[in-house]
This record gives structure tokens, sequence and C-alpha cells, in this order.
């Protein structure tokens, strides 16, 4: 039970506090504190999120190429004749992507991962679009593959373990110079951080 009175909730109420509890960085009492500002807002208000939601799952689904976000196939970065097709930047997730495009300097492809290798938390190798970036090595002109994974002990495990396996495809494998903070995320980086750390990244 979520709730600090010893009165229950009703079931409905439980039931969102729970749902929100089960979100990534939401503890009990924030899911409390969401589940009650939802009962409190217009009936509209909860429609268009709820709406919000659904489209979301209903539309989004993962492009077949570089396994990012998007409402088509391929995506945008990946169908556009502007960008570098012999460059693909590895990352860990969707918001690393927005990070790098937010900053303007990478006009390249990208490859999501959607995690990192941590066998503490169950997830191997399998568990990631590994596959699919080996096989685009294999069907596409590719020179250039940069690990532009966090700088964290997941990262560093996941970019070595990848690393090994581009070497039969005869490219340069390049990794982020370290401007970036260990321990830190691409997401919260500031455009001028990522520019140095992308342009400063090395061979490996």
């Amino acid at each position: 039970m979520l709730m600090d009175s010893n009165i229950p909730a009703p079931k409905p109420v439980i039931k969102l506090i729970e749902a929100f509890n089960r979100l990534p960085g939401i503890g009990p009492k924030s899911a409390q504190r969401l589940a009650y500002y939802i009962i409190r807002m217009p009936k509209e208000e909860a429609r268009l999120l709820a709406d919000a939601v659904l489209g979301v799952k209903q539309t989004i689904i993962f492009c077949s190429s570089c396994q990012n976000l998007t409402e088509i196939d391929p995506c945008v970065i990946c169908s556009s004749s502007t960008r570098d097709h012999s460059i693909i930047c590895l990352v860990e997730e969707p918001l690393d992507v927005l990070a790098l495009e937010r900053a303007g300097f990478y006009k390249g492809q990208y490859h999501v991962l959607h995690g990192l290798i941590s066998p503490i938390n169950g997830i191997g190798p399998d568990d990631l679009k590994i596959k699919d970036l080996l096989f685009r090595l294999e069907y596409e002109h590719i020179s250039e593959v940069v690990l532009a994974l966090n700088p964290t002990l997941e990262g560093d495990a996941t970019a070595m373990y990848i690393q090994r396996l581009l070497s039969p495809f005869g490219v340069t494998t390049t990794n982020l110079a370290r401007g970036l903070p260990v321990g830190g995320n691409l997401e919260y980086a500031d455009d001028v951080t990522l520019s140095r750390a992308f342009h400063g990244r090395r061979e490996l």
C-alpha cells in the first residue's frame, strides 16, 4: 500500500498511484502527488493526457534502420539526402539523439541501442539493438562508428564489447573525448561540452 493514511484510498486511486510508481524516477510520494493532481485536473485535460499517451503507443515505432523512435519508416534522419551516410553515431537512448541534434554540429547517421549491457540488471547483448547495427555495417557503406555512450561503467563495458564486434568490418571506431564528466549523461550535457567531446573523439 502506497498511502500514508490508515484510511484506504478508493481502488481506482490506488491503481493510478501504483501505475505512476512503476515509472522510472517516480517514488511513492511523487506517485501520490501525480495521482491526486490528475484527480483534480479538469476532465477535458485528463482526456487530452490520456489521448496523448495512447497516441504515442499507437503511432510511434522503431526506425527499421537506426532504431530511433519515429512516426515514419525510415525516419527523417535516415532518409535525409543531406546527412552523411558513411558515419554512424552509436547512442544509448533516443534522448541522446535529441541532445546531439539540439547541439547542431553532427550531420551523420545514428544507431540507438535502447540500453547498455548491465548483468546486475539482467541486461545482456541480446537485449540491445546490436545485431541491427552489425546488419547495417554488412550492407551499408559505413566508414566510421562513433561510440557516443555515456561515460559510466556500463557504458564503457558496452563500448568495449561492441568494439570487438566491429573490428572484423574494418571500420574506424572512435570514442568521444572525455569532455563529458564520468558518470554523466549525454541528455544533460550542454551544447559546448557535447561539441568539444564529439570533435575530440579518438580512434580506439
